[in-house]
């Protein structure tokens, strides 16, 4: 049986939700597929309990509803569950859940969009048809974990990020914690706050910020340059935190905002981690080159015995594999070819929210954009 609405949203994380949100209030009917059991099931299912949101609560609130009065600025998971949970409600959002697109193609004939998707209940595969499809599959679809000469050889727990809840299971252990973005430093606090050995692999320069730089970077650059405000950046970051070489860590050439905008790579927001290196509690360590069984031979050619590693190493997309004959709005990696401000709309009626690296303010923005540009020609 074939179903048919003018859009067709793929994922129901925050996304596809403000894309819903948008599209109700302007009276344009909608389908929205998910492959979980739930809406927003990154955030339900695969996050740490002691994670908030790293922005002010100003850059993270979704369209047409406001975070409760008695949020604050800097909002917990479960307090942005809790609001995610009323915006469905109130929007009437009901997705489609455990529908697997494996195909979405344009039809020329029909001028439409033929999605399939697989019902992961019964098996069988379900068709729709809409004019327009918005992909809404988000930055942060399939885990990622690096291959590892000899980790098949390594004993102990290997986790994900997505499968870390907290550390109290880990006291007295020695972890490994590999990436060093905000999942991995965070998640390295966490486990060294409760009595982990926690050492954290660094390999690449990392801009560290307080929340409240960010969040002062973040209102200068509605007025300054973008290259202004990272010398500015950069120069609180080294009266705060000072030399970090000492530690296992340089800072990038290239400024924080400028980096994030360029290659979707954010720079690290200190919850405690930071003090937690300089007293050596968290021990920074370099590249793995192999691991032989408990133990991890470096790129410096020491070797550490662990009995945990969590891999903190992001995700991949999966847009290209069920994506076909759009060459030019989305790249192999599912991120926009078009640069910003351009990057949601690509032709026959395709568009994406969420990938422009610009968070959920992005995603909110490209949101209103989608909407509009479907009313104007519905």
């Amino acid at each position: 049986m074939m179903q048919e609405q003018p859009v067709i949203i793929v994922g129901a994380g925050p996304s596809g939700l403000a894309t819903a949100a948008c599209l109700n209030i302007q009276s344009i009917p909608y389908i929205i597929l998910e492959r979980e059991d739930c809406f927003a099931s990154l955030w339900k299912k695969y996050t740490y309990d002691r994670l908030h949101l790293h922005l002010d609560k100003q850059f993270c609130v979704l369209p047409h509803m406001p975070f409760p009065d008695s949020y604050p600025r800097f909002i917990s998971k479960n307090q942005f569950v809790s609001y995610l949970d009323d915006y469905v409600s109130h929007f009437k959002i009901s997705p489609l859940y455990r529908r697997c697109v494996e195909l979405a193609k344009f039809d020329e004939a029909s001028k439409k969009w033929i999605v399939k998707a697989r019902n992961l209940d019964s098996g069988e595969v379900e068709e729709f048809t809409g004019r327009f499809l918005a992909v809404a599959s988000g930055e942060a679809s399939n885990p990622y974990t690096p291959e590892i000469e000899g980790l098949n050889t390594f004993p102990g727990d290997v986790l994900h990020s997505t499968q870390f809840r907290n550390g109290e299971a880990f006291r007295d252990q020695n972890v490994l914690v590999v990436g060093s973005g905000n999942s991995g430093m965070e998640i390295a606090l966490d486990l060294a706050n409760h009595g982990a050995n926690t050492s954290i692999v660094v390999r690449s320069p990392v801009h560290i910020l307080s929340k409240e730089m960010v969040y002062l970077g973040l209102i200068m650059l509605k007025y300054i340059p973008v290259n202004m405000v990272d010398s500015l950046m950069v120069m609180l970051s080294k009266l705060v935190y000072g030399d970090l070489t000492k530690y296992g860590i340089t800072r990038p050439r290239e400024g924080p905002f400028f980096m994030k905008v360029t290659y979707g790579k954010y720079p690290v927001f200190d919850f405690g981690t930071y003090n937690k290196i300089k007293s050596r509690e968290i021990q920074v360590l370099p590249g793995i080159s192999s691991i032989k069984g408990n133990e991890v031979v470096f790129e410096n050619g020491k070797t550490h015995h662990f009995d945990t590693i969590v891999f903190c190493t992001g995700f991949k997309r999966s847009t290209s594999i069920w994506l076909k004959g759009d060459d030019y709005l989305l790249n192999d990696d599912g991120i926009p070819k078009p640069s910003f401000p351009n990057h949601w709309k690509g032709k026959n009626g395709l568009y994406c929210v969420g990938l422009s690296r610009k968070g959920l303010y992005g995603a909110s923005a490209d949101a209103h954009n989608i909407a509009n540009d479907i009313n104007s020609l519905v």
